[in-house]
C-alpha cells in the first residue's frame, strides 16, 4: 500500500513551473503546439477560463467565440502541447465554474474587470 505517496512524488516532480496563476473569469491566450506533417507551428487560442480541475492530472477549460459559435477546450496542465499561457485580463467572478456563460449572448455574457493595480 506504498503506491500512494510515490505517486504523489512522481507527480509534484511533473509539475510544471512555468505556469502563471490564473482563475476561473481570467481571459488568457494559449499557445498551442500544432503539428502538421513535418512541420510544428505555435497556434494562439484566446478565450476565458470557465472551469479549472485539480489532482494530478489537473485540466483547464477555455471557451471563446469563433464566428458567433461558442468554442470550448480542454487543457491539461501538464500537456506538452500547451507551449505558453499568457493572463491578458482578469475579470471578478463569484463562483469557480462559469458554465452559465454557455447561454449568454452579446452584453449578458460581460463581466466586471478586476483594476489592476501597477
Amino acid at each position: 500500500m506504498s503506491i500512494h505517496p510515490i505517486m504523489q512524488k512522481l507527480a509534484a516532480k511533473l509539475q510544471r513551473t512555468d505556469l502563471p496563476d490564473f482563475k476561473a473569469g481570467d481571459t488568457i491566450r494559449v499557445q498551442v503546439k500544432i503539428k502538421e506533417g513535418e512541420k510544428e507551428r505555435l497556434q494562439a487560442f484566446e478565450g476565458m477560463v470557465i472551469a479549472l480541475s485539480h489532482g494530478p492530472q489537473a485540466s483547464f477549460t477555455v471557451r471563446k467565440m469563433s464566428f458567433g459559435q461558442g468554442v470550448e477546450r480542454i487543457f491539461p496542465f501538464n500537456s506538452k502541447v500547451v507551449d505558453k499561457i499568457e493572463k491578458v485580463r482578469s475579470y471578478e467572478v463569484r463562483r469557480s465554474k462559469l458554465f452559465y456563460l454557455r447561454g449568454l449572448r452579446g452584453k449578458a455574457a460581460r463581466l466586471r474587470e478586476v483594476a489592476r493595480s501597477v
